[in-house]
C-alpha cells in the first residue's frame, strides 16, 4: 500500500540501497596487493597464517583491532534517513 508520493515497494527499495551501499563500503576497505611482513604501524611481525588467510594485509591484530574501533566510533547515521525522520 502506497503513503503519500511513495510507491508501493519504497521503503523495500530504500532498505536494498542502504545494504548495497554498506556493502560496497566494506568491500572498499578490504586490503588489496602482496601482504606485508611487518605492521606498517608498529613494525611487528605478521604471522604468516595471518598473511595467507588475508591477503594484502597491512597490520598486525592489535593494531588492526585499534583502527576497527576507531573507524566503528566514526561511522555516522544512515543517510537515507530513518522512517520516524521521515515521518515528521
Amino acid at each position: 500500500m502506497a503513503t503519500g508520493w511513495a510507491g508501493d515497494n519504497a521503503v523495500n527499495e530504500q532498505i536494498d540501497a542502504t545494504i548495497k551501499d554498506g556493502i560496497k563500503r566494506i568491500r572498499s576497505r578490504l586490503p588489496t596487493g602482496p601482504s606485508l611482513e611487518a605492521c606498517e604501524e608498529c613494525g611487528a611481525v605478521i604471522p604468516e597464517a595471518r598473511r595467507a588467510a588475508l591477503p594484502g594485509v597491512r597490520l598486525c591484530v592489535p593494531c588492526q583491532e585499534e583502527h576497527d574501533r576507531e573507524q566503528s566510533s566514526m561511522s555516522g547515521y544512515n543517510r537515507r534517513g530513518s522512517k520516524d525522520s521521515q515521518l515528521r
